[in-house]
């Protein structure tokens, strides 16, 4: 998690949301992301996302069975989309997100269980440094004349 936390930062400093993600395969990460939306003006460009597809195009395979997706955020049901679709075995996340979240925050889409994929959530893991992070960005882009939110 520290590793995504590293990739949180480095959007911070890039006026990005700061969420960040790793891909972990047999103990090594295979992939790094964090959120782009901004400088490539597209709204799924998330973290999540953009590791999933990197570490895709590392293992030369869409099915990413038996690896781990840390993230700073809890998943939005686009992230979560693609970490079912991609067979991620297990996501590790830090804060909570109260507006999209969809492991138990805003909704849980995996109340009830997915027909083809089971995937093994575990939240908090420090989370009180993913959180601050959100935090610190949205003061300082309310005080900023043009932000948009």
């Amino acid at each position: 998690m520290v590793e995504a936390l590293k990739e949180a930062w480095k959007a911070f400093k890039a006026e990005e949301v700061p969420v960040g993600a790793i891909l972990v395969h047999d103990g090594t990460i295979i992939s790094r992301g964090r959120n782009q939306v901004e400088l490539l003006q597209d709204a799924t460009a998330h973290a999540e996302l953009l590791t999933i597809t990197s570490a895709s195009a590392s293992l030369g395979n869409w099915r990413l069975q038996n690896t781990t997706l840390y993230t700073t955020l809890e998943p939005c049901a686009m992230c979560l989309g693609a970490i079912l679709l991609s067979r991620v075995k297990r996501v590790v996340y830090g804060a909570k997100d109260l507006r999209h979240g969809v492991l138990g925050s805003w909704i849980d889409l995996l109340e009830k269980p997915h027909p083809t994929h089971h995937v093994e959530i575990m939240g908090g893991i420090l989370e009180n440094q993913s959180s601050q992070l959100m935090k610190d960005f949205f003061k300082l882009r309310r005080n900023e004349k043009n932000f948009i939110e």
